[in-house]
């Protein structure tokens, strides 16, 4: 097991948007994590359900969720905190569950509840932890001090959420990690604090060798920093590719014909439907251009196609 300083391809299945999968068996080298039909079982109840999914080296992978989704459930599993009732989690080609000293020392961890000694003061915590690692990057770490305010003459157990979050974060960082994963790494600091950290997360993740893995429930915080996006909805992976290319997928359609609507149409992809007498509005997925033209000339209808943003995607998805 690991601690918050040091923790340690296939598309996804049942999706409700089908996307490409986040395939690590591409140049840049062997996945750094692989899930293989993943589930998870907790007192009866399915927490996760037949999760199929890889990282490649040096993404930025937003997980984006409702509370309760199953993210921290995800999280738990592929860093060996939990080992899944079914399928197979490995990081580093290393089973999640097992993972040996080394690929711990490769990964750094910021848990949603953090794990600091509330009786030692910042600076005390920060020295304890640079004294297990040999590398410990004592220049990154100033910097950040300096630039995130963080207190360091004061018990941990005085500082407010915020501050706990960021000395939290300075102890998964300093070692300079391959992986870094962080759950819910923004959620307890003011909207200003949150965008000069997510722009140092953005620098610190521009090595082509590491990886990085946040979950959140701020849309607008992943649409900042990552380049991929999972969508958690219920336990399933509801997306799992590139950011851009589920935004081109997912659009907004308007019908308008000379008479209503029959209650059945038959149409790929509709994620919502919302009728309004001679007019419907269609939420679809898998959009290519053409289909404009095609769905005119079928229906004998005016077609207009709107561009969602990621925030319109992902409540239509838990419409």
């Amino acid at each position: 097991m690991m601690d918050s300083g040091n923790a340690g391809g296939a598309p996804a299945n049942n999706p409700s948007v089908k996307g490409p999968s986040v395939d690590g068996s591409a140049a840049n080298g062997s996945p750094v994590i692989s899930l293989r039909d993943v589930g998870k079982v907790i007192g009866g109840k399915t927490i996760l359900s037949d999760i199929s999914v890889d990282i490649e080296p040096g993404s930025i992978v937003g997980l984006l969720g409702k509370n309760g989704a199953g993210k921290t459930s995800l999280i738990d599993v592929m860093l060996g905190f939990s080992p899944p009732s079914s399928g197979s989690s490995r990081v580093f080609g290393e089973n999640s569950f097992e993972l040996p000293a080394a690929a711990k020392r490769r990964i750094g961890f910021v848990p949603q509840q953090d794990e600091l000694l509330d009786s030692l003061t910042g600076a005390q915590q920060l020295a304890l932890n640079a004294a297990l690692h040999p590398a410990w990057d004592q220049a990154l770490i100033a910097r950040l001090i300096g630039e995130w305010e963080v207190p360091l003459d004061r018990r941990i157990q005085v500082l407010s959420g915020g501050e706990r979050q960021k000395l939290a974060t300075l102890l998964a960082l300093g070692h300079e990690p391959d992986l870094l994963v962080l759950d819910e790494p923004a959620s307890s600091l003011d909207p200003v604090a949150r965008r000069q950290f997510l722009r140092e997360l953005l620098d610190i993740a521009e090595s082509p060798t590491r990886t990085v893995l946040f979950s959140t429930h701020i849309v607008s915080d992943l649409e900042r920093v990552a380049s991929k996006v999972w969508i958690i909805r219920d336990g399933r992976l509801a997306w799992a590719g590139d950011l851009d290319t589920l935004k081109e997928s997912v659009v907004r359609v308007t019908l308008l014909a000379r008479d209503a609507w029959p209650s059945q149409l038959d149409i790929d992809g509709v994620i919502s439907r919302r009728d309004e007498g001679r007019r419907v509005q269609l939420v679809l997925t898998g959009w290519r251009e053409e289909r404009q033209r095609e769905m005119a000339e079928r229906w004998g209808a005016e077609v207009s196609v709107e561009r969602l943003g990621l925030e319109e995607i992902f409540l239509e998805l838990h419409s």
